[in-house]
């Protein structure tokens, strides 16, 4: 069993929570991997608007199912928050209803784990109507299973005959509003869905290819867009400060003008609650042209950070986008970026600095679609063909046949090949001009 406390973790302000976060090492793990997963939690308690006077260890081959961490590490954490004089733990592992329960009762302090954490976290920062939506749904779908637990007044009628009638009625009250609100938020969030998918035709419609930044929370994402867009988002070293996705023109240097998506940061353990409940914002991956994977160079944990984003990129279903990465923050390192860059691959930057961003523009226009004008005569049998031009092209003309259409339309690089059978040479003919 191992106790670990970072250097001034005792210098919070007494008026914020004060917190221990803890966790459970098995074998598998390398210490120097959950020194850094602890690291982040007391980023994100901090974030939250609290501060870490312990951080705890327990070295076990698994955590028990009652209470995470054996009975003698329990008892120590007792200690460890009287003497400290914490009002909340902190795991940075997911913990089961009964295991929240059960060691609150042992500590007599509320408990909470990461997900939840994260969950205050957004509710926090979320600014738009969307967002949160979005952050609700999460509470909701979180909060659900763990109902049961706040019914603890039925533990002390002894159960049985008697116990019976209006506390399970509440429960089950409580649970059906809690369903029937996670039902009309999903209602709403669908037409913010549709909505979406109208902006997103509109930007296909321009003819302007879309680059989104991904990355890990506070990697520089928000930085990077003002810095190529010329805009004001609001930026800061801090975690989740982007919760609500934005959109801005970058036409610089002659080369070819894209539009920047910005979208929520990732993190290690992300909550599921939280990857349902923003799918409609990270809808916008899957309409991009390309990705730029922003990640902190700096970052002792940069390797795990970039196995989490991809791991999730998997998830969402893009991480076969054509995509740069962009190693930020290299105004931070203590040597040159070189090793960095033939070790990794992409292009080192600072956002901040101003520095690499011809390169990395340069780096995207390599892979941003080229496409160009042609002149389709699509048979009527292969509707998704004609669907395609709408949906990934802008069709400038179209005339109707009796067994085909004949379209003039602007398609991204990679749909020239797909739809090169349907070329004809010259142009449309008697012509629908399309707006």
């Amino acid at each position: 069993m191992t106790r670990s406390r970072r250097n001034g973790a005792r210098n919070g302000d007494p008026g914020r929570e004060r917190a221990v976060i803890g966790t459970v090492r098995p074998p598998s793990r390398r210490r120097s991997e959950v020194e850094e997963s602890l690291d982040e939690l007391q980023g994100l308690v901090e974030a939250a608007g609290g501060s870490v006077v312990e951080r705890v260890v327990q070295e076990r081959s698994a955590p028990t199912p009652a209470l995470y961490f054996g009975k003698g590490k329990i008892a120590e954490l007792a200690v460890a928050a009287q003497a400290g004089d914490a009002n909340l733990f902190v795991s940075d592992d997911p913990l089961s209803p009964i295991q929240e329960r059960n060691i609150s009762e042992a500590l007599g302090i509320k408990v909470i784990d990461r997900t939840a954490l994260i969950l205050d976290i957004f509710a926090q920062r979320a600014r738009s109507s969307e967002g949160k939506l979005q952050v609700e749904l999460a509470q909701l779908t979180y909060l659900l299973p763990r109902l049961v637990g706040q019914w603890t007044h039925l533990e002390r009628l002894g159960g049985g005959i008697g116990t019976r009638g209006p506390g399970e009625t509440q429960l089950e009250s409580d649970r059906r509003v809690i369903r029937r609100r996670v039902m009309q938020i999903r209602r709403e969030l669908e037409r913010v869905q549709i909505h979406r998918r109208l902006q997103r035709s509109g930007r296909r419609k321009s003819g302007v290819p879309v680059v989104a930044l991904v990355g890990y929370t506070n990697a520089g994402k928000t930085t990077l867009l003002n810095r190529l867009a010329g805009a004001r988002l609001t930026a800061a070293d801090q975690l989740f400060v982007t919760l609500d996705p934005a959109a801005r023109l970058v036409d610089r240097g002659g080369r070819q003008p894209f539009i920047l998506t910005d979208t929520v940061g990732f993190i290690r353990k992300l909550p599921h609650e939280l990857v349902a409940a923003f799918r409609a914002t990270l809808e916008e991956l899957a309409d991009a042209d390309v990705l730029v994977h922003i990640v902190d160079a700096s970052h002792p944990a940069l390797d795990e950070h970039l196995r989490a984003v991809e791991a999730l990129l998997r998830e969402l279903g893009v991480a076969d986008r054509p995509t740069v990465l962009a190693l930020n923050k290299i105004d931070r390192l203590e040597g040159p970026p070189a090793p960095l860059v033939a070790r990794r691959g992409g292009v080192a930057i600072s956002a901040a600095a101003g520095e690499g961003l011809d390169e990395l523009l340069a780096a995207i226009d390599a892979l941003l679609p080229a496409g160009g004008t042609v002149t389709l005569r699509i048979p009527h049998a292969d509707g998704p063909a004609l669907a395609l031009c709408y949906e990934r092209g802008r069709v400038l003309a179209r005339a109707d046949e009796a067994d085909a259409v004949r379209v003039e339309v602007e398609l991204p690089r990679r749909l020239l090949g797909p739809l090169a059978r349907y070329r004809i040479a010259g142009p449309v003919g008697p012509v629908q001009v399309v707006d």
